[in-house]
């Protein structure tokens, strides 16, 4: 595709023309919602199969139209379908230190050597543990990716049941600290996990801060549990492909997924009582000496 141009604009383009919402055009798909909406923020593009059946739909709609049509630069594509192209937005004034996305954050580039130097002991697929701030006592999954981009930065997405958080994942000083944004809440979600030493991590135990989702959006502080599903192919499209599989997955956990062990360290009885009994914290915490974070090394022998 034409290289100035990426092919989140285009799509945005064509279906302004073809007067198509997302919605509709994953319906007609026959894909879940959340890959478009992915495909429209620029996160990831269409595998091989899904921009052949993506340019069927399209041609159906604007005889004469191949795939070699999303090679065009903006203003090409915008002539094949008679409209006039989006008019650039205008340069951002620049801004001290370095950013992701636009977002100015400070030490970024600390962040970038570390992920470079530790980024693939996170890299692959995950499912998160999490207790419900909405349901209390109803523990939950999330699914999802986590895989280095081109900016040098852990892209992480999780989410599942019509949920996707998006963000980023930063490995600093021994822990490892996300910032996610809740596309149904219209909110962020920030992490603190505790990370590993060793060549992989296979558990992550952290904290959540977030507004819950309930109708005073309360902020709310909960403990969370991250657990390696599967490892990174190596092929983008293919990793692509079963990340929008595990974000269709249902969240609800189960027994079997969240055995009392598990129950019992996200859920906690905290505060002046607790403390004073010594059953528990006067804070919620995630400490080293309970944290359930775990490695292995390179060859798998050694775990911690």
């Amino acid at each position: 595709m034409h290289a100035a141009t990426p092919f989140s604009k285009k799509l945005d383009l064509v279906l302004k023309a073809l007067s198509m919402s997302r919605g509709r055009l994953a319906a007609e798909l026959g894909v879940d919602k959340s890959l478009v909406g992915r495909w429209a923020s620029g996160s990831v593009t269409p595998s091989a199969h899904n921009l052949e059946n993506l340019t069927r739909l399209v041609a159906q709609r604007r005889a004469g139209f191949t795939m070699l049509d999303w090679d065009r630069s903006l203003d090409g594509l915008a002539q094949v379908f008679g409209v006039e192209p989006a008019s650039p937005r205008p340069a951002e004034p620049p801004t001290a230190g370095a950013t992701v996305e636009g977002l100015p954050l400070p030490g970024l580039d600390l962040i970038r050597m570390v992920t470079e130097r530790r980024g693939a002991t996170y890299e692959g697929f995950w499912r998160s543990t999490r207790p419900s701030i909405a349901m209390p006592g109803e523990i939950f999954h999330d699914y999802g990716m986590i895989r280095r981009g081109a900016d040098g930065l852990l892209r992480f997405q999780m989410g599942g049941s019509g949920l996707l958080f998006d963000g980023w994942l930063m490995p600093v000083e021994g822990q490892v600290f996300a910032i996610l944004f809740d596309t149904v809440g219209q909110t962020p979600v920030f992490l603190v996990f505790n990370g590993v030493s060793l060549h992989k991590a296979v558990q992550l135990d952290g904290l959540i801060l977030a507004a819950a989702l309930n109708a005073a959006r309360t902020p709310s502080a909960y403990p969370v549990v991250l657990e390696r599903i599967g490892d990174l192919t190596g092929d983008p499209e293919s990793d692509d492909e079963r990340c929008a599989e595990l974000l269709m997955l249902d969240t609800a956990a189960t027994e079997d997924t969240a055995p009392d062990a598990m129950r019992k360290h996200l859920i906690r009885d905290i505060g002046p009582a607790a403390a004073a009994a010594g059953t528990g914290e006067l804070f919620l915490l995630s400490t080293w000496a309970s944290s359930l974070s775990k490695g292995l090394s390179a060859g798998g022998h050694l775990q911690g």
